[in-house]
């Protein structure tokens, strides 16, 4: 007979295999809540490939509000941006600023067995509501198939009601 102490050990380290899993199992960002007003770190997290198949190449769409974003490149990855209009025009310390980087590209060669990490900075504007959340849909394209975390909650649902949620960012009050 199992004591209640192994069974209870055995029920914790599966709910955490099964966690782990999951969290690695998506594109992610690693800093999940962020102010307005501030500077942030988007770092994207891609844990595996496409089944087996190496990721090629990933493509994160930049929300309406996050600004002035500058990509880092990564050693061995080409990089591209795409630019366009913003929705309007947004007030920074140094500029007003109506368009800027709308999309980032990294194309290189990433395998399965294998995670890396994305990274871009820029500005939440300052009139991001609390409480609300900014979506960074990101398509990973493999040697063969792909992955589109591209999926935005509708009003009632959470991302894990989906396949393959967007990566999103809490919008959280400032400190003061």
């Amino acid at each position: 007979m199992t004591s209640p102490f192994i069974r209870r050990a055995c029920a914790i380290v599966t709910l955490l295999t099964l966690t782990t899993s999951s969290a690695q199992a998506h594109a992610t960002l690693e800093v999940k809540q962020a102010s307005p007003n501030s500077s942030y770190k988007a770092i994207m997290r891609i844990g595996h490939g496409c089944g087996e198949s190496p990721t090629l190449k990933v493509r994160i769409r930049i929300p309406e509000g996050y600004i002035n974003v500058k990509p880092m490149p990564k050693a061995g990855w080409t990089l591209e941006t795409v630019r366009g209009p913003y929705a309007k025009t947004y007030g920074t310390e140094h500029a007003k600023l109506s368009e800027g980087v709308r999309e980032v590209i990294w194309t290189g060669r990433l395998l399965d067995a294998h995670y890396d990490e994305f990274i871009m900075t820029g500005t939440l504007a300052g009139d991001l509501e609390a409480g609300s959340t900014l979506y960074f849909p990101t398509v990973q394209e493999c040697e063969t198939g792909f992955n589109r975390w591209i999926e935005i909650p509708a009003a009632g649902k959470t991302p894990d009601d989906y396949k393959e949620p967007a990566p999103g960012l809490k919008i959280i009050a400032p400190n003061r």
